[in-house]
């Protein structure tokens, strides 16, 4: 037993070592070509006669690509970096790796890191894949007898056995891609820096460089992720970071990070999803006898919500005054994700159902009820059309906006997908 005790203590140690520490980074670029050349050589200047810069302060036409950007990666962990082009991302990873230098801060490595942060890097376009394997992979630590050792494992991971006596300028952005990630894997690293260089590759190699990496975290191996896509933020890291214009906006668990960014990147400019809509009623010559006046949600006790929850029982509940007792009345309600590329996630139709409905003269609430609501947390635009028989249009409403807040975590889910769990002994017949 104490020897197990011994064991545990020490894998979890192992796990929870800190092996990237980055305190306080901050880096300033000059938008100005000239005007850069000009502060790199002053800077050269102060650095070969001992005199100190002025880091923190911004000279004309600078700005800031980092400013005040602090965290820790431990060993096993998978981080994902999220945020719009010109954020700081690739700056961030750039800086970790060594290839630029901070203006303040500083970054403190403890192992190897194998960056992977554009296509082909390191890459001589005139050397054939098997002259750039050598250079690639010597240029990130490993001696010529260990390049030998697993070439073979390279070759056959980055599946271009065919083209690698070729010259890499004839390869595709594919191949590339392939190649460069098939020689950091194979460096044994500690930390995999990763730059939406897997965004380029096939469907079929990608799922094969995520089963990869998910090994390689198996063996402590912690790695960077940036990606445009919540979907490989959230299936591969527990943690993420949100950076908007150098800054660290948020950071902590993936899917509360990547709804954050979503929210933002999405929702900028937009009307606040309140969850309730009111409405001028329109004029007697303008409406046909039906007039939306309200949209809101009810929860499970009835009471009105902002914001209904994944999970939960629901109401959709639409108020509206009618001129005059209307019968055969129908409506259809489509829902859309705000954060989607437009496609209609739910369509409800009363058509559809065969459940027509009537409604008197006066203030009537029409009510859909979810007994458990589908959609997963998330921004949504609903449209809702309400007709008298199948044709004839008396109100419609366009682009409701409105939010899904969730209980439990359904960061990898498309829907909510009401369940239970039961065991049942099976007994056999012969018993």
């Amino acid at each position: 037993m104490t020897v197990i005790n011994q064991v545990s203590t020490s894998i979890s140690s192992t796990q929870s070592e800190v092996i990237l520490s980055v305190d306080g980074l901050s880096k300033k670029f000059c938008r100005d070509l000239k005007q850069s050349l000009l502060y790199g050589v002053q800077d050269m200047a102060s650095e070969l006669i001992g005199a100190k810069r002025k880091g923190s302060t911004l000279r004309p036409k600078e700005f800031w690509a980092l400013q005040d950007v602090s965290f820790q990666l431990r060993r096993g962990e998978a981080l994902g970096l999220v945020g719009k082009n010109g954020s700081g991302k690739s700056t961030l990873l750039r800086i970790i790796s060594g290839l630029i230098k901070p203006d303040i801060g500083q970054v403190e490595v403890r192992g190897r890191v194998a960056p992977l942060i554009a296509l082909g890097a390191g890459f001589n376009p005139v050397l054939t894949g098997r002259e750039n394997i050598y250079a690639n992979m010597s240029i990130l630590g490993l001696t010529r007898q260990e390049i030998e050792n697993c070439f073979d494992r390279v070759l056959d991971f980055a599946e271009i056995s065919d083209a690698i006596d070729a010259p890499v300028q004839s390869y595709s952005s594919g191949m590339a891609a392939r190649l460069g990630f098939a020689c950091a894997i194979h460096t044994e690293p500690d930390i995999l820096l990763i730059d939406e260089v897997l965004a380029v590759g096939d469907l079929k190699f990608r799922a094969k460089c995520y089963r990869r990496l998910a090994e390689l975290k198996s063996r402590g191996v912690a790695f960077v992720l940036v990606s445009h896509s919540s979907n490989s933020i959230l299936s591969k890291c527990e943690t993420a970071m949100y950076l908007s214009k150098g800054k660290l906006i948020m950071s902590g668990d993936a899917a509360v990070v990547t709804r954050r960014y979503e929210n933002d990147l999405f929702l900028e400019g937009a009307p606040p999803a309140t969850g309730e809509l009111q409405r001028q009623q329109r004029s007697v010559h303008e409406s046909p006898g039906l007039d939306v006046t309200g949209v809101s949600f009810r929860d499970r006790r009835g009471h009105k919500v902002t914001v209904p929850i994944s999970g939960e029982k629901a109401e959709l509940c639409i108020q509206c005054k009618v001129r005059h007792r209307i019968a055969d009345t129908n409506m259809v309600v489509s829902i859309r994700e705000r954060v989607g590329e437009g496609d209609k996630i739910l369509v409800l139709s009363t058509l559809h159902d065969k459940t027509p409905f009537s409604v008197s003269a006066g203030a009537n609430e029409i009510r859909v009820e979810f007994p458990y609501l589908g959609l997963k947390p998330g921004s949504y635009l609903l449209d809702l059309h309400i007709y008298q028989g199948s044709y004839t249009l008396l109100d419609s409403v366009q682009e409701f906006s409105f939010a899904v807040e969730g209980l439990g975590s359904m960061s990898e889910c498309a829907f909510y997908q009401p369940r239970r769990w039961n065991a049942v002994q099976l007994v056999s017949q012969t018993d």
